[in-house]
């Protein structure tokens, strides 16, 4: 049975179960070639100015903890298997005590109808979710250029 704990205005709610995964699965910062990866990817869905700024822009981001169900969701990809050979990988890394690279977000615009893109990251998603999709994974997440400050 799920843990019961406290909401905000003091009503009692079922707490969402984490299947315990060892935290040493992640890196405290990304690898400095995910940064290069993110912005040739982004060159695909922008201008090459573009990318560059919003690569540049997820270098100086803070991390968030996410799950990977919602981000598989917001960035409307569907889970890869196990059987991915980059998600094979990125198991077996986790298995051999390695480290996971944060994964590189640019949030996506509810209102406007653009979807996350996940800039860098994708199989190590993939991965994290073949673990536990309630498993909290650390991202550099920014807002979808020119979206920021809208309500």
């Amino acid at each position: 049975m799920a843990a019961r704990k406290k909401s905000p205005a003091g009503t009692t709610t079922d707490a969402v179960p984490v299947v315990a995964t060892p935290s040493e699965i992640w890196k405290s910062e990304p690898d400095d070639h995910d940064y290069p990866a993110a912005q040739s990817y982004l060159s695909l869905l922008t201008t090459a100015a573009n990318a560059k700024h919003i690569a540049q822009q997820l270098k100086k981001s803070p991390i968030e903890l996410h799950p990977a169900k919602d981000v598989l969701r917001a960035a409307e990809l569907p889970l890869l298997p196990e059987s991915d050979p980059s998600v094979a990988r990125d198991l077996a890394k986790v298995k051999a005590g390695d480290r996971l690279s944060p994964v590189l977000v640019v949030r996506g615009d509810a209102v406007t109808g653009i979807r996350a893109v996940i800039a860098d990251g994708y199989h190590r998603v993939c991965a994290s979710y073949n673990l536990s999709e309630n498993e909290q994974i650390p991202c550099r997440l920014i807002d979808y250029p020119g979206t920021s400050g809208k309500k």
